[in-house]
């Protein structure tokens, strides 16, 4: 099928553009945080669900959409996904108050899910065996080029304009590649699965995560022992082993159990979980330090948060050929073993540190992430028989999100957590020089909780042991 298809490229530029305005909108979103805080006035507790509510949606709704899209059509699943995306970031351009943004921010990420459950698929559908290799490799460099892009764009455009303008442009842009997606998929031809979707197991999934979320990071707000926190912590379990149930029992279901009994699946997937968290305490709070302790112009921010990116940009494709060598075991332990070190560093940082005392620091973090991220990737994809790939990178993909928005959780749960215990029980909403003793002294609680975190995932990503222990070929 793949071989003689005569639009794979253009296939390909539609998957790149989706690829990158996600990645893209995870990143820039960050550092517009503080000009959103200060336009609404709201304290940090209630405005890092921005960013949360995206990547819970997209973490909760990417193993459905990518089921949805073997049983309904990738074709149909990806326009609609840059149909909800647009509508999404209209309406959080327009909005007027914190919550109608963050409700505004899980449409754009029901619209985000859809474009990258459908994304891997369409370039393994169109290319062929022989070109994946290097198709993926392409896909991974333009979501490296997305998390680059958005610090600097978004830097740009709050030195000069409304943060609103960050949500509109990606209006226009998803027209035009809805309509060049309308006009280049009808010729794909896929073979569908005609398989019911597991419904219970997706709104399972769907409950599990956000209550646990949701608990989590109101732990401090409400109390471990408030009525609140126990509700949530038993529906959370109650779903968690629903959900075990009904996919033990179903036909089939929306992940394969049988999975979970794969090493060099299970402890790759779990390493990436931990890596992302560590990460996300570094790009949701870095924004906050350099714009008020350090008072960085918003260009000034852009052009740091770049940092991590582009070391990912030019080390992650030397890290995967280096894997295809030696495996992904001491790769991944070294990649974050170096994590650990920049987020210890990080929390040594002063309210009086330069722009070279982030940047070396920063730089350190992006190595390990890319010296950690290809390896990894490929360790969990090739330890799976070929029928199982498509949730495999559904899973790895899930990961990565569950990873991110855990981390915006638990850096601000122990940010809020300090700042209220050294700032009179106030929230940060307007921040005063007279609270840098107390803001500094949260940041560096939350950046040394990072570094733990981190240290955790060094273990785990030895643990898994030799990747020769692979039980998938090397093939479709």
């Amino acid at each position: 099928m793949t071989e003689d298809y005569p639009t794979k490229w253009l296939v390909f530029s539609l998957v790149a553009a989706g690829v990158f305005m996600s990645t893209l909108d995870s990143s820039i979103v960050n550092i517009a945080l503080p000009a959103i805080m200060a336009d609404f006035k709201v304290p940090l507790t209630l405005i890092e669900w921005v960013p949360m509510i995206y990547l819970l949606t997209v973490s909760s709704l990417l193993l459905t959409c990518g089921r949805l899209s073997d049983i309904r059509g990738r074709r149909l699943i990806y326009c609609w996904g840059f149909v909800i995306f647009s509508a999404g970031s209209l309406l959080c351009g327009i909005a007027g108050t914190a919550p109608w943004l963050i409700g505004c921010r899980a449409v754009q990420g029901v619209g985000a899910s859809m474009l990258m459950a459908c994304s891997p698929a369409l370039v393994v559908d169109v290319f062929p065996i022989a070109e994946r290799g290097r198709a993926l490799g392409m896909v991974g460099m333009v979501v490296a080029a997305g998390l680059t892009t958005g610090p600097a764009l978004g830097g740009l455009i709050l030195q000069h304009f409304s943060w609103r303008l960050i949500f509109y442009i990606n209006v226009p842009i998803g027209i035009v590649v809805t309509v060049a997606a309308l006009r280049i998929l009808p010729s794909m031809k896929q073979t569908l699965s005609h398989e019911p979707l597991d419904w219970i197991g997706s709104l399972l999934l769907v409950l599990c995560f956000s209550t646990f979320i949701t608990g989590f990071s109101h732990l401090h707000e409400w109390g471990a022992a408030s009525l609140k926190t126990g509700l949530a912590a038993v529906v959370f379990l109650a779903s968690a082993g629903a959900l075990a149930w009904v996919e033990i029992r179903i036909a089939h279901p929306i992940f394969d159990p049988s999975l979970l009994g794969i090493r060099l699946f299970v402890l790759p997937v779990a390493s990436a979980v931990i890596l992302f968290i560590s990460l996300f305490f570094i790009t949701f709070l870095m924004p906050f330090y350099m714009v008020h302790p350090l008072a960085f112009s918003m260009n000034r921010v852009g052009a740091t948060m770049m940092i991590p990116f582009v070391f990912l940009f030019f080390f992650a494709p030397i890290s995967g050929t280096l894997s295809d060598r030696m495996g992904s075991r001491m790769l991944c332990t070294m990649g974050m073993a170096l994590l650990t070190i920049s987020l210890f560093l990080l929390s040594r940082l002063s309210a009086e540190a330069t722009s070279m005392d982030l940047a070396w620091r920063l730089a350190l973090a992006g190595v390990g992430i890319a010296v950690f991220i290809s390896p990894n990737s490929a360790a969990a994809m090739s330890a799976v028989p070929p029928r199982y790939r498509g949730i495999a990178s559904g899973s790895v993909a899930t990961a990565r999100n569950l990873g991110m928005v855990i981390g915006v959780a638990s850096a601000g749960l122990i940010f809020n957590h300090t700042f209220r215990l050294l700032n009179g029980g106030r929230d940060l909403t307007v921040y005063l020089p007279s609270m840098q003793f107390s803001f500094m002294t949260a940041f560096r609680h939350a950046m040394l909780a990072g570094a733990g975190m981190a240290c955790l995932g060094i273990g785990v990503a030895y643990l898994r042991g030799p990747d020769s222990g692979r039980t998938g070929g090397q093939g479709a």
